[in-house]
């Protein structure tokens, strides 16, 4: 599926190669953005059903919520005469969803650089960041992390955005492409080091490294302990046995095992379970990615009309309208192509679910058509869809996910000690699992966004992106 891995080969480049010099865009508007975080505030949730996601762990119905200094402090204690009381009488508590697989746009300059030149297109932190916060999402994994980045991280640190928690992936990759290209095994142990020295805490390897570099870089990070995450790479077409080395963590894909057949099978995805369950290698199969591809593949026409796209910045808007990769083909062999991998990745998840593979929610997002925070909850519903119960699929977007990042002490679930990371719902999710986008307010380290303040966030974030696109016609200059 070459036109498929072309479409994902460094997202920034897909999602930023417009090669243009615009106009910056006009500075952050503060009046979008709650208050700073008041890390002495105390919360009560009285008489909230708890769903905690620990593993074996039952509901705590009309159970009382104490918060105090961004920790869950208490699980029915007495309330401290300080605390903000908020009702969760006839609701759910949650703990906040984690998207394992995102692109994040961040500040840049195209063109020749010069001394002293800085960016020349700029990104609001809190604008990226508010359509994770309005569905619920306080924990991101950005898999083509850059510098940038960690900046992002810092604003959402010092509380001067609101934002979900960020995991970073350092991408390698092979053959000739941009970024970190390495094609010998001692270039891929250097690229490895020089990734931990710089802070990322995980590597994605990707398509064109070849095998001896890929296993090198998963040795490697093996010894600088850090975990592995990624594609399949091409070169091992035909031997996918010999991909499944120690300390691969997971693969970023379910597209990443159509490529090693052609039959598209029961047996097949059976097969590659059993590969994934024998190397304790997880899975996150971004089932959304393929539905918003065949879609696209089909007609613009959803896209388009799609009310989430007014939270989208403009430049995406442009190229995913405009000069959409997947819409360059419509023929019906295409599409009929593309709903076989769609049908494939659902035999996937109930294959890998059956071998007990640990599933993970992952969204792909900033592919085009696949919307930051919303897709989520997409990704859920698709799961139960393809054979999960709502709650294995609440504890793929919830404890498992912290679990394999290590991050499981922190967040995760529902406990004493752990950060404020949390979703009141209006109704269960257990009984229907689209009741996760519900949502009354959102906790994310312990700072209190109700649906009000959310939903003023994303107006706010609609009313900018379309001044923008009035500011400035997006289409009217494009090099891709």
């Amino acid at each position: 599926m070459p036109y498929l891995n072309s479409c994902r080969l460094f997202l920034c480049i897909l999602l930023f190669s417009l090669t243009f010099r615009c106009t910056p865009s006009s500075p952050p508007l503060k009046e979008h953005s709650p208050e700073k975080k008041a890390s002495q505030k105390v919360f009560a949730i009285q008489q909230v059903n708890v769903i905690p996601m620990t593993s074996g762990g039952n509901i705590l119905p009309n159970a009382t919520v104490i918060i105090r200094n961004e920790r869950i402090v208490s699980l029915n204690g007495p309330i401290p005469a300080e605390a903000e009381i908020i009702d969760g009488k006839g609701k759910w508590l949650i703990p906040g969803l984690i998207d394992m697989h995102v692109h994040v746009p961040t500040d840049m300059h195209f063109g020749p650089a010069r001394p002293t030149q800085g960016a020349t297109l700029f990104f609001d932190t809190q604008d990226m960041m508010t359509p994770y916060i309005a569905n619920g999402v306080t924990t991101i994994f950005e898999l083509t992390a850059k510098a940038e980045h960690f900046g992002q991280r810092n604003e959402i640190a010092r509380g001067d955005v609101i934002g979900p928690h960020m995991a970073l992936a350092a991408l390698i990759n092979g053959g000739e492409g941009s970024g970190r290209v390495v094609n010998t095994a001692s270039d891929g142990r250097q690229a490895v080091r020089s990734a931990k020295a710089e802070g990322y805490e995980f590597i994605k390897v990707y398509s064109d490294l070849n095998v001896e570099t890929y296993q090198a870089i998963i040795d490697e990070a093996k010894k600088q302990g850090l975990k592995t995450i990624g594609h399949i790479p091409n070169a091992f077409k035909g031997r996918l046995e010999q991909a499944f080395v120690p300390h691969f963590g997971m693969v970023a894909h379910g597209e990443e095992f159509s490529k090693q057949t052609n039959e598209y099978s029961e047996g097949d995805a059976q097969r590659f379970a059993q590969l994934a369950k024998k190397n304790e290698t997880w899975l996150s199969p971004t089932l959304t990615t393929m539905e918003r591809i065949l879609t696209q593949v089909r007609s613009l026409d959803e896209l388009r009309a799609s009310p989430l796209l007014q939270y989208v910045h403009p430049l995406l808007q442009s190229k995913w309208l405009t000069a959409n990769n997947y819409n360059r083909d419509t023929s019906p062999e295409r599409v009929a192509h593309i709903g076989q991998l769609v049908d494939f990745n659902v035999k996937l998840v109930r294959a890998f679910k059956k071998a007990g593979v640990p599933i993970v929610v992952g969204t792909d997002t900033g592919v085009s058509g696949v919307m930051a925070g919303f897709a989520v909850h997409d990704e859920i519903e698709l799961l139960v869809k393809a054979g999960m119960t709502p709650l294995e699929a609440l504890a793929s977007a919830t404890r498992l996910p912290a679990s394999w990042l290590g991050i499981d002490n922190e967040v995760g679930t529902i406990e004493v000690g752990k950060r404020a990371d949390l979703i009141l719902l209006d109704a269960d999710p257990l009984t229907d699992i689209t009741n996760t986008r519900k949502i009354r307010g959102v906790f994310v380290n312990g700072r209190w966004v109700d649906r009000s303040t959310s939903q003023a966030m994303l107006s706010g974030l609609s009313k900018r992106n379309q001044a923008a696109k009035n500011d400035y016609d997006w289409n009217k200059r494009r090099d891709y």
